[in-house]
């Protein structure tokens, strides 16, 4: 069921770490979208969500680090961030790291409530069901594993989609199947993640679309490094550059347009 609509809320923007240092232009394509969704946007000052540290059994830095964001965050109506893999650690995990301790259990229950991935915000809170956006050709969209099995985001973003004036969705074979990255799983298991990520790959350049969208920065670097390897004309962007009309920017791994 859709949450009642606020008038003017306060959104709180979290903005990911790779966002932050690798594609700021997300989060700047993720302003718009909240605000033009009728709401405030802030930026309180913010880190790692501390996925990487839960993922890898540290669970005293992810409480810290879980603090630390519930403290920056606790002025807003809702924490929203571009990702499905940060925003599923924020609302599902960070409540597990306080389990047994009765208050700050409820202060993280409290916290999670709030937390909402971009798209989803955006459809199934906010109401939205169509964006003011051009986009020529053909796209393909990866279902990122934290979005679709943690918060079901699976027809928000391509019912955004459909609304983008000159754009048409060629899905691709298997596009809830895993791309590889899985954060520090790339990193622990190089031969295996590659083995994914190139079945993926194939993939999305069989749909014949000659843009792959998809939620998590994460998996776009990963899909797009590996569509360049393999010399693939394909170019990699996040879903929401193109639904906040900005898909005219240099593709994920592309260089900067000089002025």
């Amino acid at each position: 069921m859709p949450h009642p609509v606020e008038p003017r809320p306060r959104v709180g923007l979290f903005a990911t770490c790779l966002v932050d240092l690798i594609r700021p232009s997300v989060g700047f394509a993720a302003a718009k979208l909240i605000e033009d969704a009728g709401c405030e946007v802030v930026v309180p000052e913010q880190t790692c969500c501390g996925q990487p540290a839960f993922n890898s059994g540290d669970r005293a830095t992810s409480r810290a680090l879980a603090l630390q964001i519930m403290d920056a965050f606790q002025g807003v109506n809702y924490v929203v961030a571009p990702s499905g893999s940060c925003a599923g650690m924020l609302k599902r995990h960070v409540p597990e790291l306080f389990e047994g301790e009765p208050e700050l259990a409820r202060r993280a229950a409290a916290f999670s409530d709030r937390v909402f991935e971009l798209v989803s915000f955006l459809v199934d809170v906010r109401g939205v069901r169509s964006v003011a956006a051009r986009f020529d050709g053909a796209v393909t969209y990866h279902d990122s594993c934290s979005g679709l099995r943690e918060l079901g985001i699976k027809s928000q973003p391509r019912r955004l989609l459909d609304s983008v004036e000159g754009l048409t969705v060629s899905e691709m074979k298997d596009p809830d199947v895993c791309c590889g990255f899985g954060g520090t799983f790339a990193v622990k298991y190089g031969e295996i993640s590659d083995a994914i990520v190139g079945k993926k790959v194939e993939n999305v350049a069989a749909s014949g679309a000659p843009t792959l969208l998809a939620g998590d920065l994460g998996c776009l670097m990963n899909m797009a490094g590996k569509l360049q390897r393999l010399g693939r004309p394909v170019k990699a962007r996040h879903v929401a550059e193109v639904l906040a009309g900005m898909g005219a920017e240099p593709a994920i791994g592309e260089p900067e347009a000089r002025s």
